[in-house]
């Protein structure tokens, strides 16, 4: 016997002769990572699990090390006999263990283990290396459908050496339609073509594989591209094999630029004249047209409005609030304010409602870690949110990187107003008070509660500032957020734009760039940020850009080679049109207008400020609460109580009753001419001939000329052509 250690008498002779010490953190703390067992479901939630608990996902080995090697005395280890270690009973199933059986006996993770408790379960060896960062290979990889690929892992230590870790690293595929990946680290990919990326991670270090799996066809006869969206998406798609859809028809792209732009239907005039117009540019006018029209800015507005909180808690809350905002980020859009003055503005803001509109983002964010996290989310693309706590466990911010941010809001004081004597005597469920925001005079710096101490202001991935106490430090904040040297500010944007025009994001969710969560087109990407930085952050220029691409302009119908695609932007995507814009535009096609309670007669769903609106139609069809910085909030999916609405709701039928549909019927015009009217305002197109005479013959059949146009644009209102954007 060694001293303070048992030898067993089948011990594998790799066990007796390999001398190398074992690491806890390099070691140890991996191997309960990739079994699972420091996941927040398991050890690693708070609290534990059966009063043994781990830091999440290892972040912190030297918590890990008390908890398993001093508490409880030590009741989980056995250094003089290691197989009878709990730790290594209980992971492999031989005592009951509420997490399952973890890992086999005889296994590599096993014998490591027994080996780090045979070797006196020390922390780490003397002079021991850290990981400083890790790297995946290949980088990147051109595979062919139905084929694998093996990775490797390298953790680059601080001595300058190289460790292959990949069987201690964690694999995990971003897209499982297209790609599987095993423990070990082969990738195998399904029979679709696109882009794949596979997060790898060991300890708090992350890197990415990507794969470009091409489909093999032609891809000839593309048109001249217009700008370098179509550039880098021709390329894209040039090397994927995969040929675009043709250029969508005329009425088809002012239908949808229109929805796009202005949140709203294209007119009977707007259509009847951009179908009558022989311009070459007619296309490139309208976009200007739009741009130019109040409907852009009242439609972004409304979509601001919402991740940036403009929302009342109850009717009761002053609604002079809300609408001040409202209006200034409207009144913003209208004048194309560059996007880094209008995030300025927000931030920096000191005041009360009455002089500063934009006090009502602190009001309903009045809290340090909803400003930190809102922001990183709304104007940087991070969702830092899990770094409050622990260290993000796909990417590489920390707790000393969330708290660098919150220190530029440590110096922000917010004062309730008083409130109005009818509100102050409300004693159920008071409404929220006006405030004023200002900075207080002191020195900024935020404590990091793992640490114990203060942290500086500091941007991600900079350095810390020193400010004076009169210094208000969200200045520095904004001149670093808005800095072109920073990765994120533009990126975050042009991300966010393109998912509005195209249906997805170059990153998916388009609030979520993080390294480990790759764009499908990084040129793409890149090109959009640079151009937006460029032009000094003018969205209507973005605007511009995007919607006069080929591909934007492209046909929603698939070929016989892009029908899957739903990545590379080879065809347009459809999406059902946005609860306010449905809304609207069958109010546009029976001519009767919603009414909003405490709204101006008239007023457009698309117009309303907040969201206290009383719309059981707005609710059922995803209109969000506002009170996320997420536009996930907002849902697009079809469900059954929409499909009921729109086939027995009383509120629908006595629309179509009593507006357009009664005044075509007492029309003397032919029914062809009246029909034609019908699909030019709510298609943006004249019917074909068999669609015609279809219709007119059902009309003359049916005799009651009444209740056969409210038949019509009920069954307009109810088609995928009129419910979707395409």
């Amino acid at each position: 016997m060694v001293f303070g250690m048992a030898i067993p008498p089948m011990a594998r002779a790799d066990e007796l002769v390999d001398s190398a010490p074992v690491s806890f953190t390099n070691h140890v703390v991996p191997v309960f990572t990739k079994l699972g067992c420091n996941t927040g479901t398991c050890h690693g939630k708070t609290g534990g699990q059966n009063n043994f608990g781990l830091s999440l996902f290892g972040f912190e080995p030297g918590e890990d090390y008390d908890f398993l090697v001093k508490e409880a005395r030590g009741r989980r280890l056995f250094p003089a006999a290691p197989e009878s270690s709990l730790l290594l009973l209980k992971a492999t199933g031989t005592v009951a263990h509420g997490g399952g059986k973890r890992m086999p006996i005889d296994s590599a993770e096993y014998r490591l283990l027994k080996r780090w408790i045979m070797q006196g379960t020390p922390f780490r060896a003397p002079n021991e290396p850290t990981v400083t960062r890790i790297e995946v290979e290949p980088r990147e990889k051109l595979l062919t459908r139905s084929g694998q690929q093996q990775l490797k892992v390298i953790a680059h230590n601080s001595d300058g050496t190289r460790t292959d870790v990949t069987w201690l690293a964690q694999f995990e595929v971003n897209d499982q339609d297209l790609a599987a990946v095993s423990p070990a680290g082969l990738v195998s990919i399904k029979n679709q073509a696109g882009n794949v990326a596979v997060m790898t991670r060991y300890q708090t270090h992350v890197d990415v594989f990507r794969a470009l799996v091409p489909l093999g066809a032609a891809v000839t006869n593309l048109p001249p591209a217009k700008n370098f969206i179509d550039d880098a998406v021709y390329r894209r798609l040039k090397a994927l094999g995969m040929p675009p859809s043709p250029r969508a028809d005329d009425a088809t792209l002012l239908r949808r630029v229109t929805i796009d732009i202005a949140g709203r239907l294209p007119t009977l005039e707007e259509s009847k004249a951009f179908i009558a117009s022989k311009d070459e540019h007619r296309y490139e006018q309208a976009v200007d047209r739009l741009l130019a029209s109040p409907d852009y800015a009242y439609y972004f507005a409304g979509k601001w409005g919402a991740v940036l909180r403009n929302r009342r808690k109850s009717d009761k809350d002053d609604a002079k609030i809300t609408f001040a905002f409202h209006k200034w980020i409207k009144d913003s859009l209208e004048e194309n304010k560059p996007f880094d003055q209008f995030v300025r503005e927000i931030l920096v803001v000191s005041g009360d409602h009455t002089q500063k509109p934009t006090v009502a983002w602190f009001r309903e964010v009045n809290k340090v870690n909803e400003q930190v996290e809102d922001v990183a989310q709304l104007f940087l693309g991070q969702r830092i949110g899990c770094a409050r706590c622990h260290h993000h466990p796909f990417e590489k911010w920390s707790q000393q990187d969330y708290y660098g941010l919150a220190a530029f809001f440590s110096r922000v004081e917010m004062k309730d107003l008083p409130a109005p004597k009818k509100q102050k005597d409300m004693k159920d469920n008071p409404p929220k008070p006006p405030v004023t925001v200002m900075h207080k005079p002191g020195l900024a710096e935020a404590l990091n509660p793992r640490t114990g101490k203060m942290v500086r202001p500091t941007g991600l991935g900079g350095p810390a500032l020193d400010l004076k106490p009169d210094d208000d430090p969200r200045q520095p904040l904004v001149d670093w957020l808005v800095s072109a040297n920073n990765p994120y500010f533009a990126r975050a944007l042009a991300n966010r734009y393109w998912k509005h025009f195209l249906g997805r994001g170059l990153v998916e969710p388009e609030d979520d760039l993080r390294v480990t969560n790759p764009p499908t087109n990084p040129e793409l990407l890149d090109a959009l940020a640079k151009s937006f930085t460029d032009s000094k952050y003018d969205i209507k220029k973005l605007v511009r850009t995007i919607c006069l691409s080929n591909i934007y302009c492209q046909s929603a119908i698939p070929n016989e080679h892009n029908a899957d695609d739903r990545q590379n932007h080879a065809r347009f995507k459809p999406r059902h049109l946005q609860a306010e814009v449905f809304l609207d535009a069958i109010d546009d096609l029976t001519q009767v207008r919603t009414a909003f309670k405490g709204m101006p007669a008239g007023t457009r769903a698309v117009q309303l400020p907040d969201n206290q609106v009383d719309s059981y139609f707005l609710s059922v069809f995803g209109r969000p609460d506002f009170s996320s910085a997420c536009e996930c909030e907002r849902s697009g999916d079809a469900n059954l109580a929409q499909s009921l609405h729109l086939v027995n709701s009383k509120d629908l039928l006595v629309k179509i009753g009593k507006g357009r549909a009664g005044k075509l019927a007492k029309e003397t015009r032919p029914h062809a001419e009246r029909v034609r009217e019908l699909y030019l305002i709510a298609f943006s197109r004249e019917p074909s001939v068999a669609e015609l005479g279809q219709i007119v013959t059902f009309i003359e059949r049916r005799g009651d000329a009444l209740s056969a146009y409210e038949d019509i644009i009920w069954s307009i209102i109810n088609t995928k052509e009129f419910m979707f954007n395409h």
